[in-house]
């Protein structure tokens, strides 16, 4: 057999070996070195391997440690992974977290520096026992988990479930799951920065503090599975005090007027519109006002004052951060936070497009900062001037300064890790919403890193003067002298936002101050001011971020909770409290104020984010924020009135004993129930109706959800009826056949009889 000198590593061969261990558990072989003579030399280890300490061999095989072990969270990136690391790595997803607080209990001992207590859940008990198993014999393990303070949390519980050992454990962190960054990442690994862990370990003991403090008052004053959180009740408190703006809102009514003007000896025609009477701001406030001036408006005699010619630069937008990824995918591809975080996983863990293996397309997408790396501006400024010329190019790399508070800047922006990926190019490979929102991530990282547009802007001031007053009309427009960035990528419009710019008016070539203008016509109208609209997941997230409250990971678990809950709930893409919403959130503001202040809330993220960039001790935040929370939370318990929410009913009998049957919440939502439970367990599913008649039967169609979450409508009569589909229906028919139509795309309905397309506006009735 082979074995090794100790001094010198000549390589022995020996007949008939006689074993034993050494003082720290490596197996040993005597004999004497043929070359230096050592009468020492050890076997079965290669020479460049070091001998690690082992516990003190008791009779039983020691362990001999070798290879890589690498922990991911996700089955999906571990595959990426593995894949660029090849042979020598043995790669395994710990699925997420392994250990978190019992879900029976409070879990924190506020009595002993808030120590939380732990447990590996059951499901997760299989995982962490291979792991134990993989971790106990590899000779380097490397903690590969995502890179953020959860990340860093889920690596720190991976040595502690696990028990591995310190010596061995090595933290790798990478924004991107490419080779090279992979590469990087393995080549420069570093311990476990326990300030990451512990400002993670604080928001986590806190959330758990106020959710098991708060929500059983509401258990025994309101009704059962209420909760209440410490980021999703301010995020509660938002809705709600909108939704009371809205019904509060008294309309002001006011006035515009417009004129349309023809330059005297010209063509063409334009419109302008009053700006100033006398040298103000008109103040149109009722027709009575508006009448006498237009009457006076059309007697007068119009001649050009003023035109000024400009230019005007747009820059374009910053990359991509989480909360600006989930606001515009709201808004152009109407998808949820959620939905968006979910496909933008997928995209960051790694697809099959045809390289070879699963390659990630986009960088890690839980981040706040806008640094782009150089490496990628390079690339990118490469791509942009073979693609679309110098001329698109700027000077220098273009540099965004990020404006959340406490913005990671450690981070990279959102972006595809190679720009030479175009999505036409792996569009085959994607499923279809994959494809929108990497293209989505494509478009807006290549526009950010190009020149500006520029806009040629014309202003045209219009005069008049009679006996009783001197009027001044403003018309300007603005065409594009260079798309710039433009020719790649344009923001979509903000949906509270739409209508509220000035209109671009086309204004007849030839027009020259001093020319004299033909009034065409004066086109008063009637206004009436609006109330805020309601918020839109886009717009609640943008508040959210405006106000420190929440962090990039937490904005979709936010929305899709309080909607969870039945706290609010999502029509027509706006949000809007439910009854029971407005309830607690009226117990939490008056019993608990300092809870849903968004000013606290933002505090506290402030407060985390000292532990995690100073060291700073996280259990003094706690104890801080604990002292007058556990005096609330007593007050509460003996001032919170009992304000039982009453029970909807819905207008039918029990067909088990003939009592009511009414709404009720359970874990997954709304469910029908009898009234006089828990006497009568009767319970259906609730059917969501969408107002439209089923072509099969005459049933009503419902909206209703796959096991896999996704949404479909089927008959209210099924198993009877089995008429379903996956595209919305309308309650207007057709108007060519009379057969069912259904929302085809955001622009048009389609007839599932006759197939003929309508626009969608045409066949959706009026809200």
């Amino acid at each position: 057999m082979e074995a090794y000198c100790v001094k010198c590593k000549a390589k022995q061969e020996i007949n008939d070996p006689h074993s034993e261990f050494n003082a720290v558990g490596a197996p040993v072989t005597r004999g004497i070195c043929s070359v230096c003579g050592t009468k020492v030399y050890r076997m079965g280890r290669t020479p460049e391997h070091d001998l690690l300490p082992q516990p003190e061999h008791k009779g039983k095989k020691p362990v001999v440690r070798s290879g890589k072990l690498v922990i991911v969270e996700s089955p999906a990136k571990a595959k990426t992974v593995g894949r660029f690391l090849g042979k020598g790595y043995t790669v395994r997803a710990s699925v997420g977290h392994v250990r978190d607080l019992l879900r029976s209990e409070l879990s924190v001992d506020v009595d002993h520096d808030f120590k939380p207590k732990y447990r590996v859940p059951n499901e997760k008990r299989v995982v962490v026992k291979e792991l134990k198993e993989l971790a106990r014999t590899a000779e380097e393990i490397f903690l590969a988990t995502d890179p953020d303070r959860e990340g860093e949390a889920i690596a720190w519980h991976l040595m502690e479930a696990a028990e591995i050992e310190p010596s061995i454990a090595k933290r790798v962190v990478f924004h991107e799951i490419t080779q090279p960054a992979i590469a990087d990442a393995f080549s420069h690994p570093r311990q476990i920065n326990m300030s990451l862990v512990d400002a993670q370990q604080a928001r986590r003991v806190m959330d758990r503090l106020v959710g098991y403090g708060i929500s059983p008052i509401l258990w025994e004053k309101v009704r059962s599975r209420l909760s209440a959180g410490r980021v999703q009740s301010v995020a509660l408190r938002m809705v709600v005090e909108r939704e009371r703006e809205i019904e509060d809102f008294i309309p002001q009514e006011y006035w515009s007027i417009e004129a349309e003007f023809k330059p005297e000896g010209g063509d063409g025609l334009f419109m302008t519109k009053l700006a100033r009477v006398d040298d103000q701001e008109p103040a149109l406030t009722s027709e009575a006002v508006v009448t006498p001036l237009v009457a006076d408006m059309e007697k007068a005699a119009y001649t050009i004052s003023r035109i000024k010619r400009s230019e005007r630069r747009r820059k374009p937008p910053a990359p991509f951060i989480t909360s600006t990824l989930q606001q515009e995918a709201s808004r152009r591809l109407g998808f949820t936070a959620r939905r968006t975080m979910a496909l933008a996983q997928q995209l960051y863990e790694g697809l099959d497009v045809g390289e070879g293996g699963a390659t990630g397309l986009i960088t890690y997408m839980r981040t706040d900062s806008t640094n782009v790396s150089e490496i990628a501006q390079a690339e990118t400024r490469t791509f942009i001037a073979q693609r679309f010329g110098n001329d698109f190019l700027p000077s220098t790399p273009p540099q965004y300064k990020t404006k959340v508070a406490g913005a990671q800047e450690a981070h990279e922006a959102i972006r595809p890790t190679s720009v030479l990926r175009e999505p036409g190019k792996v569009k085959e490979f994607l499923s279809t919403d994959q494809f929108k929102l990497y293209s989505l991530v494509w478009q807006r990282f290549v526009a950010s890193q190009m020149e500006a547009a520029v806009f040629d802007t014309l202003t045209v001031e219009v005069t008049a003067k009679t006996d009783l007053h001197t009027y001044l009309l403003r018309a300007s427009g603005s065409t594009v002298k260079f798309a710039g960035f433009l020719i790649v990528y344009e923001e979509a419009q903000d949906e509270d936002t739409k209508g509220a710019e000035e209109k671009n008016v086309r204004i007849p070539a030839g027009v020259a101050e001093g020319q004299n203008q033909v009034l065409k016509r004066l086109l008063p109208e009637q206004h009436f001011t609006q109330p805020p609209p309601r918020y839109s997941e886009a717009t609640l997230v943008a508040v959210l971020e405006e106000n420190g409250i929440g962090r990039p990971s937490t904005y979709a678990p936010i929305l899709s909770t309080i909607q969870e809950r039945g706290y609010v709930i999502r029509e027509a893409k706006r949000l809007s409290p439910t009854e029971t919403g407005m309830l607690v959130n009226d117990l939490l503001v008056e019993h608990f104020p300092e809870i849903v202040d968004p000013g606290f809330t933002a505090r506290m993220e402030a407060n985390f984010d000292l532990v995690a960039n100073n060291g700073s001790p996280w259990i003094d935040v706690i104890s801080t924020f604990y002292a007058p929370f556990s005096a609330s939370l007593k007050r509460a318990q003996e001032l919170m009135p009992t304000t039982k929410a009453e029970l909807e009913k819905i207008g039918r009998e029990c067909p088990d004993c003939g009592k009511d049957l009414v709404i009720r919440w359970g874990r997954y939502g709304k469910f029908i129930s009898c009234s006089g439970f828990p006497a009568c367990r009767h319970t259906e599913a609730w059917l969501e109706k969408i107002g439209v008649t089923c072509p099969q039967c005459g049933g009503d169609v419902v909206k209703r959800k796959t096991r896999k979450n996704r949404v479909f409508f089927g008959c209210a009569k099924y198993p009877e009826c089995t008429f379903t589909s996956w595209k919305q229906p309308l309650p207007k028919p057709c108007p060519k056949c009379g057969g069912l139509l259904v929302i085809a795309n955001k622009r048009e309905s389609q007839c599932t009889v006759c197939q003929e397309s309508f626009l969608l506006e045409e066949t959706t009735p009026e809200s």
